[in-house]
């Protein structure tokens, strides 16, 4: 690899854990690229030849039998670049530093017992910045900050909590304080994407060629951010219904964009209904005030509901603990467990699938002697 690919895969986030994943997958006559779109039945990768229009191979395609395992936007891939200098074959996955999940809505077929699998929404994302509004109604919701908080605990990324609309609100400071009991030790950044102010903190993340996803649903400004971010009006921005302030759709996709002063972001569509992928541990994490407060209650397996010496309770009838905040938690704890039953069942559906297929190969065989 030349001095000059070099800086511009450092530029896309390229480094040494990359470097070594792309040696060991050895796949001859390949190069690096990072995934920067998804179309419907394309990728485009950035490389250093530039901007290609890439499929999956063949034997990718085979291999793949969730969606979890297709190249995600963020994700670094071994590609074969074609003789036209504009399209390539994906040929390998590199293995990732982050990825951040959920669960695909499956509607009736998810509702009937269908199989749940794990979508990736974003792969390699260094910072996870958790946007909210306050310009009113319900752009600004705790609950939904714990959830994705959760997510991104579980995602492998640092989180970091993002309320944008200042110029909006004349009492900032009242929801930095109702945000400090959910964040804990998560970093708050008050920040104004119209008037450009507080961006600097955001700036900060990307340095050294470090990548940014935002999340947050339709409204709270993330398009906006993120031009203000690029210092051009790359991204298209509705304004909130007047009628309720919730936001409208405008990311349709999901893209990766590089930033003029180095680092790159990662664009999401809206998520009103956040459907959760990961496990009791992120939660844990998420909520370890909870967490501690569990450990001075009489029965290790107490549910904090009714039973006799609960701490947790005790803390929130002195009030020490928001019993919204219990209430939160207790709810992702009944989805996680739903959903952790859920994949035991997606588990044993897949190998009877496998063994089904295995013994009609078997008969066939039989046939042919």
């Amino acid at each position: 690899m030349t001095e000059n690919s070099e800086k511009i895969l450092g530029a896309l986030g390229w480094d040494s854990f990359f470097q070594e994943h792309f040696q060991s997958a050895a796949v001859p006559g390949s190069v690096p690229a990072r995934v920067v779109a998804r179309d419907k039945n394309s990728y485009r990768v950035q490389s250093e030849y530039g901007e290609l229009s890439a499929k999956i191979s063949g034997r990718m395609q085979y291999r793949a039998s969730t969606a979890g395992r297709y190249p995600a936007v963020g994700d670094w891939v071994a590609v074969k670049a074609q003789a036209d200098g504009k399209t390539g074959v994906i040929q390998a996955i590199l293995p990732r530093k982050s990825r951040f999940s959920r669960q695909i809505s499956g509607g009736r077929q998810r509702l009937a017992g269908g199989k749940t699998e794990e979508q990736v929404i974003a792969a390699n994302v260094d910072t996870v910045f958790i946007v909210n509004g306050l310009d009113g109604g319900r752009n600004f919701n705790l609950r939904a900050i714990e959830r994705y908080l959760t997510l991104a605990r579980s995602s492998g990324a640092s989180p970091a909590i993002v309320l944008n609309k200042t110029d909006l609100c004349p009492n900032v400071n009242d929801y930095i304080r109702s945000v400090k009991p959910v964040a804990r030790d998560v970093p708050i950044h008050p920040v104004s994407a119209r008037e450009k102010t507080g961006l600097d903190a955001l700036k900060s993340y990307l340095a050294g060629g470090k990548t940014a996803g935002f999340l947050g649903p339709s409204g709270v400004g993330k398009s906006a951010l993120i031009n203000a971010l690029l210092g051009s009006e790359r991204q298209e921005i509705r304004d909130v219904r007047k009628s309720d302030l919730r936001g409208r759709h405008t990311t349709s996709r999901r893209e990766l964009i590089l930033l003029p002063d180095g680092g790159a972001v990662i664009d999401t569509p809206g998520m009103r209904e956040i459907q959760i992928w990961a496990n009791e541990d992120d939660l844990d994490r998420a909520f370890n005030d909870i967490e501690k407060l569990a450990e001075n209650c009489r029965f290790k397996d107490c549910q904090h509901q009714s039973e006799p010496g609960c701490a947790v309770r005790a803390a929130i009838r002195k009030g020490e603990l928001e019993a919204t905040r219990l209430e939160s938690y207790l709810k992702l704890q009944k989805e996680l467990r739903h959903l952790a039953m859920r994949e035991d069942d997606s588990v044993r559906l897949e190998e009877r699938t496998k063994w089904k297929r295995i013994s009609r190969w078997a008969k066939e065989l039989r046939k042919q002697d």
